[in-house]
């Protein structure tokens, strides 16, 4: 395990991440106390999968399609009445 001083790591911190990728660790060292260690990462083996956390089973193959109606108030064709057509500004 090898030890770097803060300043090092920021100046080389691009090559000390690939590094530690490769299976390197680092202590990292303010003013010569241990601050901070940098290590790998371990390797996904197997792709993640949604928790399902919402509920969401399907998705519909129009559910990024534009809704008129919002483009209609974008195009200045929205409704004239309701709370906020602009009165009071």
């Amino acid at each position: 395990m090898g030890h770097i001083s803060l300043y090092d790591a920021k100046t080389h911190l691009s090559g000390l991440v690939e590094r530690a990728a490769a299976g390197e660790e680092f202590v990292i060292a303010k003013n010569g106390v241990p601050m901070a260690k940098l290590v790998p990462l371990p390797k996904m083996t197997t792709p993640r999968t949604p928790a399902r956390a919402l509920g969401v089973t399907r998705i519909a193959p129009d559910f990024d399609d534009p809704d008129p109606r919002v483009e209609a108030l974008f195009a200045g064709d929205g409704p004239e009445e309701g709370p906020d057509n602009g009165a009071g500004r």
